[in-house]
């Protein structure tokens, strides 16, 4: 596993299949600056980050987790909705829609800690003595 996040092995699999930040940012439905604080070990990923790289890169979520750095969650396996499972039938959809929700939080919490940052920011480059 990787200690920290492996840019190089992320550009090379993105050049593989022809693709760039942009296509990332809008696979992990963020904005390209916050992707760019990913690759420089800056953001970490969280498990549906883990899920979207996979299917865009074609790699496996344990093959980009190995590469993402040490912090990066595994996304869990769904269970499965079979007649012979022990798992109620709709089970299945309720996790996979509480993963879903699970990302949008996430992804809620980076887009207030950015703009937390911003207006911390603007509050320290503004004129001295307010």
């Amino acid at each position: 596993m990787a200690l920290f996040f492996d840019q190089d092995w992320f550009d090379a699999r993105l050049r593989e299949a022809a693709l760039s930040l942009a296509d990332v940012a809008s696979a992990l439905r963020l904005p390209e600056a916050a992707v760019r604080e990913i690759w420089k070990d800056q953001r970490e990923l969280g498990q549906g980050d883990v899920a979207a790289l996979a299917r865009l890169l074609g790699a496996s979520p344990e093959e980009v987790v190995l590469h993402a750095g040490v912090a990066t969650p595994l996304p869990q396996a769904k269970l499965p909705a079979s007649a012979g499972s022990a798992a109620p039938a709709g089970l299945a959809d309720v996790i996979q829609r509480l993963d879903e929700l699970s990302a949008r939080f996430t992804k809620l919490e980076r887009a207030i800690a950015d703009l937390q940052s911003l207006v911390i920011a603007t509050r320290s480059g503004g004129p001295k003595g307010d």
